[in-house]
C-alpha cells in the first residue's frame, strides 16, 4: 500500500474549502474487478475529463473482455474501497502500452498517477515488455509532465494513425 496526499473535497468538509486542507491517505493499487467495469471506472474517467467511447472501446462489455483476457492489466487505485484512479495497460507481445490513465481531480498531483504508472510498468515488465509507450490526447500538459518525469521521451518523428470500424470504437 502506498501513502499519497489528497486534497479533501470542499463539499464534504467546510474546513477544506477555506484552508485547502490535505490528508495523507493510503492508496492500494490492484486490478479492477468486473463490477468496477460497470460504472466506477467510467466515473473516474468522466471526472478526470478523459474522452470516452461508451458504445465502443469503453463499453462495460469491452472492458469485461479485456479483464477476462488480461486481468492484471486493468488497474485501479483505491482509497479505502473508493476508486480514485485507473490505468488501462495493454501488451501486444513486443511492446507495452499505457492507456486511459486518469485520477480523480481531488487527488491530482499527490502521487496517485505515479503509483498507477509504476504498477502498470511492473505488470508489463512481468510479461516481458522492454519498451513501454504512452498515448496522450492533447491538450494534456499534466499527463505529458507525468510521463516525462517518469523517463518517457517524446518522439517528434512518430505520428499516431488509426483506422476504425466506426467512430465509437
Amino acid at each position: 500500500m502506498r501513502s499519497v496526499r489528497c486534497r479533501m473535497d470542499p463539499g464534504s468538509c467546510p474546513l477544506a474549502a477555506s484552508t485547502g486542507l490535505y490528508l495523507t491517505v493510503k492508496v492500494k493499487i490492484r486490478p479492477i474487478d468486473e463490477d468496477g467495469c460497470r460504472g466506477a471506472l467510467q466515473q473516474v474517467w468522466a471526472e478526470a475529463g478523459l474522452s470516452t467511447r461508451p458504445r465502443g472501446r469503453d463499453h462495460p462489455e469491452a472492458l469485461a473482455e479485456q479483464l477476462a483476457r488480461d486481468p492484471d492489466l486493468l488497474l485501479g487505485a483505491y482509497q479505502d474501497e473508493e476508486l480514485v484512479g485507473v490505468v488501462q495497460c495493454t501488451w501486444d507481445g513486443r511492446k507495452g502500452f499505457v492507456n486511459r490513465l486518469a485520477v480523480r481531480p481531488a487527488c491530482h498531483g499527490q502521487g496517485v498517477g505515479r503509483a498507477l504508472l509504476a504498477a502498470c510498468e511492473a505488470a508489463l515488465r512481468r510479461r516481458g515488455a522492454r519498451i513501454i509507450c504512452a498515448l496522450v490526447e492533447l491538450p494534456n500538459d499534466p499527463s505529458l509532465g507525468l510521463f516525462e518525469q517518469a523517463g518517457y521521451v517524446r518522439h517528434p518523428t512518430i505520428v499516431y494513425l488509426s483506422k476504425r470500424d466506426h467512430p465509437e470504437v
